[in-house]
């Protein structure tokens, strides 16, 4: 499922110094936190300007908003090298899984396979379907997660669903996609993959990696904001059941407005709901717009380099890391333990450093505008957090 040659020598010429000129707020912090939400551009700041003012030139305008969902649909396809029909807008991610879940039937197929690395949300909504008749099986354990054996003893012919991320919430960590998608159809089970904590910055094809659901959302990496996210269908493909959380975006033509109406197009906004959130639309729009520019195996090629210098700084400073000893599992995050990863996050702050905490690590991301010099500032940060706070970790 590789969708791009990872090797950093192979990557042409990334000028992140040059990508980075559109995000006025990093020249006054080191922005690691892209895990959470993505720097601010210019681009974005204009687009909620753009969206005020087609507001002050006409009351309600409906053709030019809805215009804008259609080119959203169409620039995140072609990020994923989708086709747009292939495309549903929704409101989250937690929507998209929900829309998935809920067209399967549970009868004859009940099970569900899912594991440790799943973002809480999306494990939430696999497990809600246990009232329709569904059946869960779960790697427990995060680092058995990111090998092939463990995915192999439960995926069998009584699974429907099979479900991994591209890459763990928890420490950037990406599961072996192409293998667990490989089992899971030679099973005769679909797969769904939560794309969210790496879409915009590790390459996404779709067709390359024969998933038949993908969700990603336009806050974090993909330097939108919160409130609009993207469901991948490959093809189309038939659900057992209709969607019943609908509403009239999800009509084969919306502008009927007949309330006795219920159809559903053949593709995917069959899964679409009510009206999108314009203002995440226009910012989606902006931010993807950047993300186009980029040659994506390029780009990630820099943050995986970058990664891999943040991981080895902060242990030559005696931080413990969590990454895999597999580079092919390494992703956008770089995450250390810390007694009071809260603590240690606050004391970043104080000095610039946008971080983002989360249970009993302190996660640091990056993204394609992080520079060498941000990864010096952070390593000098992290060895004088050592020495001044008595070697607390």
């Amino acid at each position: 499922m590789s969708t791009i040659n990872f090797a950093t020598d192979a990557a042409p010429d990334f000028d992140p110094t040059q990508f980075r000129r559109d995000f006025p707020p990093l020249s006054n912090m080191t922005h690691l936190a892209s895990c959470s939400q993505g720097a601010l551009s210019t681009q974005v700041s204009y687009s909620l300007l753009e969206i005020v003012g087609s507001l002050q030139t006409s009351a309600a305008p409906w053709d030019v908003w809805v215009g804008k969902v259609e080119q959203a649909r169409a620039d995140f396809a072609r990020l994923i090298n989708a086709d747009p029909s292939e495309i549903a807008i929704v409101n989250s991610a937690s929507e998209g899984a929900y829309q998935v879940v809920s067209s399967f039937a549970w009868t004859s197929r009940t099970g569900i396979v899912t594991s440790a690395v799943e973002f809480p949300s999306v494990g939430h909504v696999l497990r809600a379907q246990q009232a329709q008749g569904a059946t869960i099986k779960m790697v427990s354990d995060r680092s058995d997660a990111l090998e092939v054996p463990a995915w192999e003893k439960l995926i069998d012919e009584s699974t429907a669903l099979v479900s991994a991320p591209l890459v763990s919430y928890h420490d950037g960590a990406r599961p072996p996609l192409a293998e667990i998608t490989e089992l899971a159809h030679k099973a005769g089970a679909r797969m769904f993959v939560d794309a969210y904590q790496g879409a915009g910055v590790v390459p996404i094809d779709v067709k390359a990696m024969d998933c038949d659901y993908l969700v990603a959302g336009s806050l974090k990496y993909m330097l939108g904001l919160a409130g609009v996210a993207f469901l991948y269908v490959k093809d189309g493909i038939d659900s057992e059941r209709a969607a019943e959380l609908t509403g009239w975006f999800g009509r084969v033509n919306p502008f009927a407005f007949d309330p006795e109406l219920v159809d559903y197009p053949t593709d995917a906004r069959r899964f679409e709901v009510g009206t999108p959130a314009i203002p995440a639309v226009y910012a989606a729009i902006a931010g993807m717009g950047l993300l186009l520019r980029v040659d994506q195996a390029a780009g990630f090629a820099h943050v995986l380099r970058l990664g891999d210098r943040l991981a080895a700084g902060a242990a030559e400073h005696g931080f413990k890391v969590s990454r895999s000893d597999n580079s092919e599992r390494h992703g956008p995050q770089v995450a250390i333990f810390a007694d009071d990863p809260n603590e240690l996050g606050a004391w970043l702050n104080e000095r610039g450093i946008m971080t983002a905490p989360r249970g009993e690590l302190l996660r640091m991301s990056l993204h394609y505008y992080t520079t060498d010099a941000d990864i010096d500032t952070a390593i000098a940060a992290l060895a004088e957090y050592r020495s001044v706070e008595g070697g607390r970790g």
